[in-house]
Order: structure tokens, then C-alpha cells, then sequence
């Protein structure tokens, strides 16, 4: 053992003191910023040597391992689990809240008024058929309960083009997230490819997953696939969607966007498949979940009640209501009366259909199918109008029973009646069935917000948990900069000391 060991002793511990201040400066300098985690340094003792009379073991000072990460990866597991959940229900909530505003009955102007003021309208004329301006109110409420339907069918329709655009954004956003992640994977490896820890770098990657997270349900690993030539494990960090690789290391396959033209109600609607073999990516949650679902959710066989249900809810509406007031056919295919058609007008004119769609007229719409499913099939809320013959002349509204009797209101009484008759629809009366859509809608809405909050809470208790482990103390730091400050101190005496002891030593035996 030289004489100089005392002083390679020193050395190291005012070495390690003088890493650790730099990693605890390092963790004060980064406390504000997103996604760190605090570092520290790991230590070890050195290998001790043998003493020279053989009686023991004599310590060398300390050796610094590495300086560690503090994350806890379950944590971040679970956290981007909840997360997914979260995005997904938090577009939902979004979404269906919009939807509800437009559809929501608490307004004055609601579809349920549209048709409220559509039947006054026609009561008025029952108590005078003949009075012109009468048959003028009620062409101009029918005009007005159509336009609402048209503008409500159009704003829907929309809204679902959002959602599908949406859809667009949230893949260009994963691909580009999947290329940084990848980058950062390169740059990571070989950072430790010679036994260090890229920890910056590890939690710049962890910000992005966090992203990539919100957008779409991810699983998430780092596996050992053997051992490199140091002796370090040869990890692989790897991304995957239901199951398909997303990121795997350095590589990075690309999610697109194709059209839907099957010819279904789904025409135009995104659906994202993997560039590389064209198979359809199945989402599971995050936001991307949630957009898919507004835009092709159309509540068939238990599948989520998006924007297309509900535009198929008013369709249904047009189409029932005109097939009911035109030819007193109801939703179970039943007549349970004359309806407009037998009806006669001003000019004793009859067979006039009331409702049409696109203006046509009472014989075009007829000539529009072999049967009046196929004919009124053609009925849609963004199409539903008068018929041409009512459009021009108000006088043709068959008020009257039979021909010859201007006074005659039997048949416009008997259309009226079906307004509360809660046959003529399967599910009620026509106010009935608006009231069901709202129902539908305001129960769907508050579950979404529930979801949506449950998550959201659940979310922030783990990112709160995550924090309490990885984040950064400024009073635990400035404790451990004072426990480093006097070991450094004590360190450097040590080699004062120790340069003392040698410079006596060493001067004594030159002396003269």
C-alpha cells in the first residue's frame, strides 16, 4: 500500500460528493419542467484491500455506480391505461354535450315547438277551412317545422364530418409521436450502449407516451433481448395497439386514413388501417376511440349511440310522420286512416300528398318506389319538404272530407288527431318519440360526463402518485445540497490533512 492512498481515498469521496451536488443542481435546475424525474447518485464502497499484517480488510473510499432514474413504470402503466379512458370519454362527453345543446327540448325553438306550432296552425284552419290566410299559416309553420329538420339533419351531419376530421388529425398526430419516440430510442441505446443511463432523454420519450396515451390505448414495454458486450442488458423498447407493434425500438409502422365507399351509411367515414398490410386498426380507447365512435356509431347491436343514430332517429321521424299524415299509415304498416292524400282541397282536388322531399310533387313522389316503404325510404330529415302542389297553393290542403264542402274540416280534425294518437310511432306519438330522443340523449350525456370525470380523477390521482415518487422536492434537495456541501468539505479536509502528513513525511526524511 503506497504512501499516496489516503489521498486516492479523498479523491474519490470528493469526486462523488462533487457528482452528486452537480445531480442534485441538475434536479433543482429542472424542477418545473414537464415529465422530469429526479435523479440521484448511486454509490457504492470500493473493493477493499488486504491489510500488510494480514489482521483485516482496509476500505479504498467509495465508487460511484450510476446515477438513477426515480420512476415507478407501474405507475406509468397504470397511468396511461387511465388515460386512454380518459381521452376517449372526455371526446365523448365533449360531443354528446354539443349534440344535446342542439337537440335539447329546455330551448324555444326545439323541434317539439316546431311541431307544436305546426298542429296550432292546423287547428286554426279546422275552425275556418276556407279562410285563405288561415291555409297561409299553415303552409308557412309546415315550411318552418321542414327547415328546422333540414337544419338539424345538416348541423348533425357536420358534426359528424368533424369527428371524421378529427379522426385525420389524431393519426398524423400518432405517426408523428411514434417517429419521435423512435428517434428517442435511437438516441437512447446508444447513449447506454457504453453502461450509462440516458435519463433525460428516458423522460423527454415518457412525455411523448404520455401524448400518445391520451390519443390511443397503448401497451407499453421494455424487454431485455440479451446482453451487450459490457455486460449490460440489451433492452428494447416497444409500442403496441391492440396487440400490433406500434414502435418496435428503432422501427416504426405508420397508421392511414381511407375513405369508407361501400355504399353503406358509413360512406365518407375514416376507418385507419396499418399502412404497412392495409388490416384495420381496432382502437380501444383514447380520443381517437371516442371520434370513431361520434362519427360511426350508429347504436346497432350495442354499438355506441354516436351522431348517426341520432340523425337516423330523425329520419325516422321525417319519414314515419310524413307516411302517417299523407296516407294515415302508421310504423307498424297498419292505415288507421285516410290521411292527407284522402282528403279534399279548395278545388275539390284530392290524392294531394302533404309532405314530400326535394319540392317534388305528389305524383313524383308516389313514382319514387313500387311500395310506401320504398317510397318513403326516400324521406330524410336534410330533405324533407312540402310537396310542390301545397308549396304553390294552399288551397289544396284537404281540410275537407268530401268534395263540394269548403266548410268541411272532418279531415283535418282527423289529421290533427293523430298528432296524439301514440300509435304512430312504434314507441308513442310524435311528440312522444321527439321526447324519447332527448331522453336518450340527456341520459347518454350524463353517463359520458361520468365517465368521463371517473377517469379523469383517476387519472390525475396516479399522475399525483407518479409525481410524489419521480418529482422533485426543492426542500428534500436543498437538504441533501447541505449533506453533500459537508462531505465534500470533510472530503477535501481529509486531503489536506493527508498532504500534511505527507509533506512532514516526506521533508523529514531529506532533512539535514
Amino acid at each position: 500500500m503506497n504512501s499516496f492512498f489516503g489521498l486516492t481515498v479523498g479523491l474519490k469521496g470528493l469526486t462523488a460528493s462533487q457528482a452528486a451536488l452537480n445531480t442534485i443542481n441538475h434536479n433543482i435546475s429542472n424542477a418545473g419542467t414537464t415529465g422530469y424525474s429526479r435523479q440521484v447518485v448511486a454509490q457504492k464502497a470500493s473493493r477493499a484491500l488486504a491489510a500488510a499484517n494480514g489482521a483485516g480488510m482496509v476500505g479504498t473510499g467509495v465508487d460511484i455506480t450510476t446515477i438513477v432514474q426515480i420512476r415507478n413504470v407501474f405507475l406509468d402503466r397504470r397511468y396511461w391505461q387511465e388515460n386512454a379512458q380518459y381521452g376517449e370519454w372526455q371526446v365523448k362527453s365533449s360531443s354528446l354535450s354539443e349534440l344535446q345543446s342542439l337537440l335539447s327540448s329546455s330551448s324555444t325553438d326545439g323541434l317539439d315547438d316546431a311541431l307544436s306550432s305546426f298542429v296550432s296552425a292546423l287547428e286554426d284552419l279546422a275552425g275556418d277551412p276556407s279562410d285563405d290566410s288561415a291555409r297561409s299559416s299553415v303552409k308557412a309553420e309546415a315550411e318552418a317545422f321542414c327547415t328546422y329538420l333540414n337544419n338539424m339533419a345538416s348541423t348533425l351531419e357536420d358534426l359528424r364530418s368533424e369527428a371524421n376530421s378529427a379522426v385525420k388529425t389524431k393519426v398524423d398526430e400518432i405517426n408523428s409521436l411514434a417517429g419521435r419516440i423512435s428517434a428517442l430510442n435511437q438516441q437512447i441505446y446508444k447513449a447506454e450502449l457504453t453502461g450509462g443511463t440516458a435519463n433525460d432523454l428516458r423522460d423527454q420519450r415518457t412525455v411523448l407516451v404520455d401524448q400518445l396515451s391520451e390519443i390511443a390505448s397503448i401497451e407499453v414495454s421494455e424487454t431485455a433481448v440479451g446482453t451487450l458486450a459490457d455486460g449490460q442488458e440489451d433492452l428494447r423498447f416497444s409500442i403496441k395497439i391492440n396487440g400490433v407493434s406500434l414502435v418496435n425500438h428503432f422501427s416504426v409502422k405508420k397508421l392511414e386514413c381511407s375513405a369508407i365507399s361501400d355504399g353503406s351509411a358509413s360512406d365518407g367515414l375514416y376507418e385507419v388501417r396499418w399502412a404497412e398490410t392495409g388490416n384495420e386498426v381496432t382502437f380501444t380507447g383514447g380520443e381517437i376511440k371516442g371520434d370513431l365512435d361520434m362519427a360511426g356509431g350508429d347504436g346497432q347491436d350495442g354499438a355506441f349511440k354516436g351522431i348517426p343514430y341520432y340523425l337516423g332517429q330523425l329520419n325516422t321521424f321525417a319519414q314515419t310522420l310524413a307516411k302517417a299524415f299523407n296516407e294515415g299509415v302508421y310504423a307498424d304498416g297498419e292505415t288507421y286512416g285516410s290521411g292527407h292524400a284522402g282528403g279534399v282541397g279548395l278545388d275539390d282536388g284530392t290524392g294531394i300528398r302533404f309532405f314530400s322531399y326535394d319540392g317534388l310533387s305528389s305524383e313524383e313522389l308516389m313514382a319514387g318506389g313500387t311500395d310506401l316503404a320504398s317510397i318513403y325510404g326516400k324521406i330524410t330529415a336534410a330533405n324533407i319538404s312540402l310537396s310542390a302542389e301545397v308549396e304553390n297553393d294552399p288551397g289544396q290542403i284537404a281540410a275537407s272530407s268530401v268534395s263540394g264542402e269548403t266548410e268541411n274540416s272532418a279531415n283535418l280534425t282527423e289529421l290533427i288527431a293523430m298528432f296524439s294518437d301514440s300509435g304512430v310511432f312504434a314507441n308513442g306519438s310524435p311528440e312522444e318519440f321527439i321526447n324519447a330522443i332527448y331522453t336518450t340523449i340527456g341520459v347518454e350525456t350524463s353517463l359520458a360526463g361520468r365517465i368521463s370525470t371517473l377517469h379523469e380523477n383517476i387519472a390525475a390521482q396516479i399522475d399525483t402518485n407518479r409525481t410524489a415518487v419521480a418529482g422533485v422536492s426543492l426542500d428534500e434537495e436543498t437538504s441533501n445540497l447541505i449533506k453533500y456541501q459537508l462531505a465534500y468539505n470533510a472530503a477535501a479536509k481529509v486531503m489536506s490533512v493527508m498532504d500534511e502528513v505527507l509533506d512532514v513525511t516526506i521533508n523529514s526524511l531529506f532533512a539535514d
